[in-house]
């Protein structure tokens, strides 16, 4: 028997002790004749308001069930603690048994979401290594053995993950290139949740996913709080007038390409809700779902030289900490208004990762176009 042949064969074993034990609660759905498929037990009793997350809704049951639908497909069925799981089920449901441990967290964005809630301790395996993580939380629980590393997204480490007890697994959107991980993470009995807040077109909307993992978690109160937090920092920036100063948001790649973020991205509404204007705002039409899109830098001069305001996006590369860094990759640069002018910002490393901080960053746009303090901000920083 191969090495290969060896360790499926061990992971098969070690399945079948954690059911034997009593470890998850994944059930094996009943296909319900039929136009049923939330099953025959489930009473309707509402649906959870969205004020800006377009890609998940959370609908109630009697008895505390909770149904999530993310992205008009995937569903699952959170069953509270102590409930049996209804007959009748849709094949389809994935079911989730609270209360909810042993999570293996791919999706770095979703990590600042279950600390607001007070949830670090159900999540037990990371696709992050220690040094890859910028929030504190999460780098001192991988350093206490509280948060163990289970491999990255496309390589997880499926033995650790059955012999610790994995109930749920929690993907960015980049699984979509490695579609035999959740194929197998499911013949395994893990269901599989697919983080598409990346995919939301308003910045609020991607800090609305915590409610979906108050959701799951039964913390919906606690998820209320920390979103409208955020809202209410959006509503002081929006009150204010627009700025009419223009923005270019940018990195520079090892092979001198410039990479910009396209016109359906959040980035760009940030920068709009903060008073400013994007200057690639004609990019994103092709491709909705793209972040990002790599130009030359003949065009990102053309467009941006006389820009306004420059932003150098570090949390790819690390970032520049002075003018003089920025150059050495660009000396097209000293060109640029925004530079002469003195009104180049480098954004902060963990800037992605602090998800639920969106308000703060708006916040932070608005004070550098409007001259605003330097001290108070959180997530920008000016190059000298």
């Amino acid at each position: 028997m191969g090495r290969g042949s060896k360790r499926w064969l061990l992971a098969a074993v070690l399945l079948a002790a954690l059911l034997a034990a009593g470890g998850c609660s994944v059930s094996a759905a009943k296909e319900l004749p039929g136009k049923e498929p939330e099953g025959k037990e489930l009473v309707y009793e509402g649906s959870l308001t969205l004020s800006y997350a377009e890609n998940f809704q959370v609908d109630y049951y009697q008895g505390g069930y909770r149904m999530v639908t993310v992205m008009d497909r995937d569903r699952f069925l959170v069953v509270p603690e102590g409930k049996k799981v209804p007959e009748g089920l849709s094949e389809e449901i994935q079911v989730l048994q609270q209360p909810l441990g042993g999570i293996y967290l791919a999706a770095t964005a979703a990590m600042d979401m279950f600390c607001q809630l007070d949830a670090l301790e159900t999540i037990t395996f990371s696709g992050q290594k220690q040094e890859g993580w910028h929030l504190e939380e999460a780098k001192a629980a991988m350093a206490e053995g509280r948060l163990l590393y289970a491999g990255k997204y496309s390589q997880p480490d499926y033995e650790l993950l059955l012999s610790k007890g994995c109930c749920l697994a929690i993907e960015n959107t980049m699984i979509t290139h490695s579609p035999q991980v959740p194929e197998k993470l499911r013949e395994f009995g893990i269901p599989v949740l697919t983080e598409y807040s990346s995919y939301e077109s308003h910045p609020l909307g991607r800090v609305e996913w915590i409610k979906l993992y108050g959701a799951l978690l039964g913390k919906e109160k606690e998820a209320e709080e920390s979103f409208r937090q955020q809202e209410e920092i959006l509503e002081q920036v929006t009150a204010r007038e627009k700025t009419g100063k223009t923005v270019a948001f940018f990195f520079i790649t090892t092979g001198g390409m410039v990479q910009v973020r396209q016109a359906s991205d959040y980035i760009p509404k940030m920068i709009e809700l903060a008073g400013g204007s994007y200057l690639f705002d004609s990019l994103g039409e092709e491709d909705s779902n793209r972040s990002t899109r790599n130009i030359q830098m003949e065009e990102f001069y053309q467009t941006a030289k006389e820009a306004d305001f420059l932003i150098y996006n570090s949390t790819i590369d690390g970032g520049v900490s002075s003018l003089e860094e920025l150059f050495e990759k660009s000396g097209l640069l000293r060109d640029f208004t925004a530079v002469q002018q003195g009104n180049v910002w480098c954004t902060a490393n963990d800037m992605y990762q602090q998800s639920m901080s969106i308000g703060y960053m708006i916040e932070d746009i608005h004070r550098m176009l409007t001259g605003g303090e330097k001290e108070k901000m959180h997530y920008l920083f000016p190059l000298e």
